[in-house]
């Protein structure tokens, strides 16, 4: 069966169709995560009032790099040029070259740390206000039709 040359003609006769399911189903699966995502995107909104994480060093880094390579090369335009030029002069920066970059990301790690624990705070007495008489009275049903199954469970292994 094998007697065209190349390699598009080889994999054109041995496919059959039951390689072609197979790519199909992989399309399904694809299908059925984008979807389970789009449920977790209802479940989980993000809040715009919540702080942004600060940047790492290598990103502290980055922000001054990409001024300095777009002064050097104002004809490079792709975002991916940049990032690949950032990333091998941060590995050939020695520890003492990196230590002024970590230590901006340490200073505005502090500064996200405060602004996280305001905002938990402030997150909590909202949620405290609104939501105390549904938890307790969600609470009481489960905790109490929970302990009434284990003390069947418990009568029955006893006899």
């Amino acid at each position: 069966m094998k007697t065209a040359k190349g390699k598009g003609a080889a994999t054109r006769e041995t496919l059959k169709p039951v390689d072609d399911k197979k790519v199909g189903k992989r399309k399904a699966v694809a299908k059925a995560d984008k979807s389970g995502s789009k449920a977790k995107k209802n479940k989980l909104a993000k809040d715009p009032n919540k702080p942004k994480r600060p940047p790492s060093a290598f990103f502290v880094f980055l922000e001054e790099f990409r001024k300095t390579f777009k002064k050097e090369n104002p004809t490079v335009k792709a975002v991916s040029a940049v990032g690949k030029a950032g990333g091998e002069k941060w590995k050939s920066l020695s520890a003492a070259e990196k230590a002024p970059y970590e230590a901006k990301a340490a200073k505005r790690k502090g500064e996200y740390q405060k602004l996280i624990t305001a905002y938990n705070k402030k997150q909590e007495s909202t949620t405290d206000d609104g939501d105390e008489e549904s938890e307790i009275h969600d609470d009481g049903e489960e905790s109490g039709q929970d302990d009434a199954e284990e003390e069947d469970d418990e009568d029955e292994d006893d006899d």
